[in-house]
């Protein structure tokens, strides 16, 4: 197990390398000047090289790369250039903000969709398994930002509710923290139940129909038993998977309901450096991201190991 992480850990290697000359490049070809934007239109033809000289960014690109790159490898991932501010110090504190919102998001869809997936699975064809399905259904078809807009809507009518104001951190006051996560966590999470239910469901129908489990029926073994203690382990590599790629996915931001509920997120971190054209906070931004990702996905190959003594990394 430890040649294969740390074989895993050195694939990472690549990968980011790969990321990182990808972004680099596709910020240098979007459209817009960081200086002229940072001017103005009034901006004179000199100050326009001054700043554009501080930035670097009259260097070849294959030098401002490696300039780039080499800070990264000691965790200098520059300065924005519309604040100056350190990026890397930014970026781990807008993710705190998503990191918080994901594992909320992923609570509400685990509790929600896996016990109502493993419902539908046992009750097969009933009204109850068409029901968890159009649920389901519903929460993979209704983008976030459709639903997020319509709860708001329905509150605000039913309830004069209205969304809470700023952000307060979890360790300053851990109610009015919730106040201000619960609702996107709620949106997020049933976008999430909705894939994870249908998987649950399709998982352990399947599992059910192999020979192991008719010789566990066979032996008199209660239906309650069968599907705890045996077909719910078994059936939960694919469940892992999804929840893997979606929680990976969150990590990286989530950029329309961070926008829309005014979370000081990584996804709006994002997004504002990419509107500015702020090239350091973005490229930073998308790396810290993949990283992120495949760390992920490294725990979860972890995890299959655990659920199934079948699967053995050397």
């Amino acid at each position: 197990m430890f040649t294969y992480i740390m074989r895993r850990i050195l694939m990472l290697i690549p990968v980011l390398f790969g990321v990182s000359i990808f972004i680099f490049f596709v910020m240098r070809i979007i459209p817009g000047d960081v200086a002229q934007t940072i001017l103005g239109t009034d901006a004179t033809p000199e100050t326009l090289a001054q700043l554009r000289k501080d930035f670097g960014l009259n260097l070849p690109l294959y030098q401002q790369y490696l300039n780039w790159m080499g800070g990264v490898l000691t965790l200098d991932f520059g300065e924005s250039m519309r604040t100056g501010a350190e990026v890397l110090p930014d970026i781990l504190s807008r993710f705190k903000v998503t990191f918080e919102l994901t594992i909320l998001s992923a609570m509400i869809a685990w509790i929600i969709a896996i016990p109502l997936g493993i419902l539908a699975a046992m009750k097969r064809n009933s009204n109850i398994d068409f029901g968890v399905r159009i649920v389901s259904l519903f929460g993979v078809s209704v983008p976030n930002f459709a639903l997020a807009t319509v709860i708001i809507l329905v509150l605000a009518l039913a309830f004069s509710y209205s969304p809470p104001v700023g952000y307060v951190g979890l360790f300053e006051d851990p109610l009015r923290n919730l106040q201000i996560m619960i609702i996107p966590a709620i949106v997020m999470g049933t976008s999430m139940a909705g894939a994870v239910m249908r998987m649950t469901r399709s998982s352990i129908l399947e599992i059910l129909m192999q020979d192991f489990i008719r010789t566990i029926r066979a032996k008199g073994a209660k239906e309650k038993v069968i599907i705890f203690q045996h077909a719910l382990k078994n059936a939960m590599i694919p469940i892992l998977t999804i929840i893997g790629l979606q929680v990976g996915s969150l990590l990286g931001g989530a950029v329309i309901i961070e926008q829309i509920f005014s979370l000081p997120g990584l996804g709006q971190l994002v997004l504002t450096a990419i509107n500015q054209r702020d090239f350091m906070v973005v490229q930073g931004s998308v790396l810290f991201i993949a990283f992120v990702f495949v760390l992920v996905n490294l725990l979860v190959d972890i995890l299959y190991a655990y659920l199934d003594p079948r699967i053995s990394y050397k």
